[in-house]
């Protein structure tokens, strides 16, 4: 199981959450992400996941799509908890505008 973490801002910004898009946030990463982090592969295309032109080793995901705008949230790897096994450092969570600041 990868091993996770979060800074701070990303507590802040997922307390503005929603309960729904909190929930949303948590099913798409433990369906899907975490799924596709053991695996060793790419990310499946839903996820879109991809590096922020802007913030070296900084990557998003979307976690919604649909009405109103797309959820997102901003990641970087971290030192491994344990060998062979991913460690995520959560850094931003919300809509696009996370992204100026990721």
């Amino acid at each position: 199981m990868p091993t996770f973490e979060t800074c701070p801002r990303f507590t802040t910004d997922l307390q503005h959450l929603t309960p729904a898009q909190r929930g949303r946030f948590r099913r798409v990463v433990l369906d899907a992400f975490v799924p596709d982090l053991r695996t060793g592969r790419s990310f499946r295309p839903g996820l879109r996941v991809k590096g922020v032109r802007c913030a070296s080793g900084v990557y998003e995901l979307t976690w919604s799509m649909g009405a109103g705008p797309a959820g997102r949230a901003t990641f970087e790897y971290g030192t491994e908890v344990h060998p062979g096994t991913p460690h995520v450092i959560w850094r931003r969570i919300g809509t696009h505008s996370i992204l100026t600041g990721p």
